[in-house]
């Protein structure tokens, strides 16, 4: 049977859907497709499938065998064609498909796929149908268990997984109704489909278009860095090797990310959020940044070099500070949650599947390193050589490192002193690539533009102090202060100090109780300190004014989970949510389907979730 266009299909809606925003909450298998089986006075097989608006099934895919493997012949009458960019032309049935069978057996097995219209698709299902119950007789009807005959249907067990999970009193809380996690079915998609090679090819594909969101975005200027440490032995294969085993390193953490979650069903960038880690890693960053001033070298024990190197090192010692670097950079620079790696811990945790697990998250850590690779391998040669302009521009990376270090560390510093360094480090920045040099009328362009450079980073550096001094806490925007008096009549957005913090699973069950007897819908929005995209949607959507007035009539609640506990790990269990950025929207005590946002979040569709939530409580 020719998967081929399913498969295409089912990846591209995967690569461009899922992350951006919310899904229909898919129906269970028997739900969205209500099977039923009769026989005729003639002993023939008439199968049905009454099928839910919004779903469709695959005439492609309708088969039927005895339960020896024999082939039993099905008559299907022509479907409608669906012209999909993904999956091309296929037949399929809408509102109802039929089959008839004639065979002799005692049972047969139906299996059957159907997928969710601009949704994910199910795995193929099978159904056994012991013939013999059946009267030979018209009007004997065969019915799943849980199934009645008037469509009406309750869960029963799947033999292949779906989207479906468990919700309920994971926190001892019984008061709480959660929709399935949009991306929860991926990776059960992906193996129906095609089995672990789709799937890891698949997850290398996200992992490259994940590449560009801001959680890697302070990976590149870290592998930039560490070339420009290299200075004359860097060539394009040098650069290719040392980014390689710096996404080796990354793509190696990422996979303990999915043996972690299978053995402990526990996400392990929780586990490495703490103060500790964070410190030391920062610490790492600038001890990295005074290397490149040149204070010392980095390299490893001479004794380690002669025991296992050889007195020929030909960089080894940079290949395994790389490798080090890049396994520490997934783990801590980047633990925000994107909806692939939502999918994938989700399963992962519930399987308990090590090597899905490893290989999955491994392909997904390969491919955000794949754009590290191209930019190390082709963007080397753009370096100097050798000479003082090397030199000046392995300082220049060094101030980077000690940047990456300052930002890590935001989470552990009272917000003022997180302007002060970024001040500091902006004006000294600005000194040191000639802000107040003297020019010649011979000085060059490159001079010039250094300057100017440098006049800015140390302007910006100045304004810092300045809003130090008012009161301001974001260095993106260090003059709010001072705009905040004259835009009182002017549409706002929201900011994160416009939410409740709740710590626990009952604690947002009481709050959502008195949302409900204030008819009043709710938005959890889960974050933490050391995500970056939640800095982002915090900056750049929820301030947006548009969202603000769509937001106007929520009761607005955060889960903080910068430090994680046992309340806050109940709370997430029991609301199937895998970590920051999460966005639910709860009419009462119930979220509302189809609105719950995971990862980035755009004004759009944090606006059309907030409209559907409001819409359910009138």
């Amino acid at each position: 049977m020719n998967f081929s266009k399913p498969v295409i299909g089912l990846l591209f809606s995967a690569l461009f859907a899922i992350p951006v925003g919310a899904l229909e909450r898919p129906l269970d298998m028997d739900k969205a497709f209500v099977f039923s089986a009769e026989r005729s006075e003639e002993g023939r097989v008439s199968l049905r499938w009454d099928i839910q608006k919004g779903y469709y099934l695959y005439r492609e895919y309708l088969a039927a065998a005895t339960p020896d493997g024999r082939p039993v012949a099905l008559e299907t009458r022509p479907g409608t064609l669906k012209d999909d960019p993904g999956f091309g032309k296929v037949e399929v049935y809408f509102d109802h498909a039929e089959a008839l069978a004639s065979t002799d057996a005692a049972a047969i097995e139906v299996t059957y796929q159907g997928c969710q219209d601009q949704g994910i698709c199910y795995p193929p299902t099978t159904r056994t149908i012991e013939l013999a119950a059946l009267a030979a007789e018209s009007g004997s009807k065969w019915t799943p268990p849980g199934t009645t005959e008037t469509g009406a249907s309750t869960p029963i067990s799947v033999e292949t997984p779906t989207v479906a999970v468990e919700t309920g009193s994971a926190a001892g809380v019984t008061g709480l109704a959660s929709a399935a996690s949009p991306s929860a079915g991926m990776v059960e998609g992906f193996l129906a489909r095609g089995g672990v090679p789709l799937l890891l090819a698949a997850f290398l594909g996200l992992g490259m278009l994940l590449a560009f969101t801001p959680c890697v975005f302070p990976m590149y200027p870290i592998v930039a860095a560490t070339l420009a440490r290299e200075g004359e032995r860097l060539t394009a294969r040098r650069g290719f090797l040392l980014s390689l085993t710096y996404g080796l390193g990354l793509a190696t953490a990422f996979g303990m990310l999915g043996l972690v979650a299978a053995w402990s069903g526990q996400n392990l960038q929780f586990a490495l959020q703490s103060p500790v880690t964070i410190a030391l890693t920062a610490i790492l960053f600038v001890v990295l940044g005074l290397a490149s001033f040149g204070l010392f070298e980095l390299q490893l024990p001479a004794a380690f070099t002669r025991r296992f190197v050889g007195k020929k090192t030909n960089g080894s010692g940079s290949i395994a500070s790389v490798a080090a670097l890049g396994f520490t950079s997934a783990l801590i620079i980047g633990p925000c949650v994107t909806a692939p790696l939502a999918g994938a811990l989700l399963y992962i945790a519930g399987s308990g599947d090590l090597f899905l697990g490893a290989a999955a998250l491994f392909a997904l850590g390969l491919g955000k390193s794949v754009p590290l690779v191209v930019m190390a391998t082709f963007g080397s040669g753009i370096l100097p050589r050798a000479g003082a302009w090397m030199e000046r521009v392995r300082q220049i990376f060094g101030f980077l490192f000690i940047a990456t270090a300052v930002w890590l560390a935001e989470p552990l510093l009272p917000v003022a002193a997180v302007l002060a360094l970024w001040s500091i480090l902006l004006v000294t920045f600005g000194v040191f690539i000639g802000a107040f040099d003297s020019l010649r009328p011979e000085t060059g362009a490159m001079a010039r533009l250094g300057k100017s450079a440098g006049l800015l980073s140390a302007l910006y550096g100045a304004v810092l102090v300045v809003g130090l001094a008012a009161g301001a806490s974001d260095p993106l925007a260090p003059l709010a202060p001072f705009s905040a008096g004259s835009t009182t009549l002017s549409p706002a957005g929201v900011s994160k100090k416009d939410f409740s913090p709740i710590a626990s699973a009952r604690e947002l069950e009481t709050l959502l109780a008195a949302s409900a007897k204030g008819k009043r819908p709710a938005l959890v929005y889960v974050t933490a300190d050391w995500c970056v995209s939640c800095r982002t949607i915090e900056r750049s959507v929820l301030s947006h004014p548009e969202v603000g007035d769509a937001l106007a009539g929520f009761d607005r609640l955060s889960v903080d989970l910068t430090t994680n506990n046992a309340d806050l790990s109940g709370l997430m269990k029991s609301l199937d949510i895998i970590g920051p950025p999460t966005m639910l929207f709860f009419d009462g005590t119930a979220e509302v389907p189809e609105t719950r946002l995971v990862g980035e979040v755009d004004t759009v569709n944090l606006v059309r979730s907030a409209g559907r939530a409001q819409g359910a409580v009138q």
